[in-house]
């Protein structure tokens, strides 16, 4: 039998490094495998969000507010560690920050005598502690323009000092046997998932292509009944949407409840307008208060959406089947799609699509099938909320968005009185063409093309630096990636190279 494993990875980085979406994707791959995740919150965000401020106090203060910040970090990683260790499950623990990063805002002296006066030394602290440490670089260092404070109630940092920040929080993990960083040479939702790889690769966890950089995510059309027979293994989650009112009818806001057996995890997802070719946006992991407090603001113009999401594991590929449930919008009676990532493309992907559901065609990046239309109360061609292309950050969504409204003569209402009455028992009639024209993937369609630009190339830590290879020559990317008219430089400071 399987030794259960308790893997401990800290998450670090500078401001704005996708730590707090990056936390949520993480959890939420690990879980779909039937993981138990825990997540250990960031014990300076929790002690400064008290009121507490570095300027008001003197030197003396400040050292004992970093000794006693590092004491509690010490006593709350430890009980979720206790946790894990008596879970009957494989455990994941996330941890927002380490010990460590306490040492990058002393000075060196001061962090000796820290460690002297409590019988702490570095080994233990950054060797021996976690299991793996990931720092997600800020976008500050080489994604300026996504650079954001307004998301942060506790960041009020400009883009020079969070470069600052950035290097000294990767500095103090130097030495870690497995360090990776996660620079932004590529798209945010790259970035994304060359993280959650790099924890995957550390435990052996074959995830097919799924998470490579060429993965896009595709969407399938299933049609019921679902057989008896024939499933993997699954796990089953409950899962509540709804949707939020918002500032501009270009920003989307939601919430989702996700659970099994009455436990519950809770995200909010804001989606902005593109951004240099990218939809922009956040996700952020909530606690059951804040969350039925932010359910106050609930938009009345939409349904709030259930499903039943399946997970499985065939072929050696992931997949995530999505089964609408009732009460609802007609519109959404028997629904069933299926989402998975992949790089695949034609008869190769045929072949790994799950032979025991019936695929009537792929809806990659139909807007008849985004959740945020199909939440909508009114019909399609009685409202002006029907949403075209913002669900559709690849450039071939967006294609196909206008391509199937172009072919729809008319006034509006008309396209949309069309578009509806396409669909017949929850089968959309137009739209992409079908796996027997060779179910290829519609290019540059990304779940979820986040707040920052990113991607990974990277060596693992020496003893004394590390390095990131950055990218040397600019690409302009369309729609999937960052628009950067210069090039991605790497600089010497202090001999590390960043």
């Amino acid at each position: 039998m399987e030794q259960k494993r308790v893997y401990k990875v800290v998450l670090t980085g500078g401001p704005c490094g996708g730590k707090t979406t990056g936390q949520a994707r993480l959890c939420t791959f690990f879980e779909n495998m039937g993981w138990k995740v825990f997540r250990v919150p960031e014990t300076a965000t929790v002690l400064l969000s008290g009121g507490i401020k570095f300027t008001d106090l003197n030197a003396e203060q400040a050292f004992k507010f970093q000794e006693n910040l590092l004491r509690t970090m010490i006593q709350i990683e430890n009980t979720f560690f206790q946790l894990g260790d008596s879970c009957s499950r494989n455990c994941l623990i996330i941890c927002d920050r380490g010990a460590m990063d306490a040492s990058a805002f002393i000075s060196k002296d001061k962090w000796e005598l820290m460690m002297a006066s409590n019988g702490w030394n570095n080994v233990e602290l950054r060797d021996n502690r976690y299991n793996q440490i990931i720092h997600m670089v800020s976008a500050a260092n080489g994604a300026e323009e996504f650079y954001s404070t307004e998301d942060h109630a506790c960041r009020s940092e400009g883009v020079e000092l969070a470069r600052d920040l950035d290097y000294k929080a990767a500095a103090a993990w130097v030495g870690h046997p497995y360090f990776d960083v996660i620079d932004n040479s590529q798209d945010f939702d790259s970035k994304i998932c060359q993280m959650i790889e790099c924890v995957c690769q550390k435990l052996g966890i074959d995830t097919g292509d799924r998470l490579r950089a060429s993965s896009r995510k595709l969407k399938f059309l299933v049609k019921g009944p679902l057989p008896e027979e024939g499933f993997p293994p699954y796990q089953d989650f409950d899962v509540v949407h709804n949707y939020l009112q918002s500032k501009t009818p270009k920003l989307q806001a939601r919430l989702r409840k996700r659970g099994q057996k009455g436990h519950w995890s809770y995200i909010h997802t804001i989606r902005r307008p593109k951004m240099c070719g990218q939809v922009v946006e956040v996700k952020t992991q909530l606690t059951h208060r804040d969350y039925l407090n932010m359910l106050a603001q609930r938009d009345d113009s939409h349904f709030t959406i259930f499903k039943r999401r399946r997970c499985f594991l065939i072929n050696n590929q992931y997949f995530q089947l999505d089964i609408y449930r009732e009460p609802g919008h007609p519109r959404c009676k028997g629904l069933m799609l299926l989402e998975t990532y992949t790089a695949l493309s034609g008869e190769e992907l045929k072949r790994i699509l799950p032979q025991f559901l019936e695929i009537e065609k792929e809806v990659t990046g139909n807007p008849d099938y985004s959740m945020f239309n199909l939440s909508l109360r009114e019909e399609w061609n009685s409202t002006n909320k029907y949403c075209h292309t913002l669900h559709g950050p690849g450039e071939g969504a967006e294609d196909t968005s206008k391509k199937h409204h172009q072919e729809m003569s008319g006034s509006p209402s008309k396209k949309r009185a069309n578009a509806a009455n396409s669909r017949v028992n929850g089968v959309d009639r137009n739209g992409v063409d079908s796996l027997e024209n060779g179910v290829n993937g519609l290019n540059g369609v990304q779940n979820g093309v986040h707040c920052i630009a990113n991607g990974m190339k990277h060596d693992h830590v020496s003893e004394n630096n590390y390095k990131t290879n950055c990218v040397g020559d600019s690409s302009e990317k369309v729609d999937d990636g960052i628009c950067d008219n210069g090039t991605h430089k790497c600089g010497l400071q202090n001999g590390l190279k960043i």
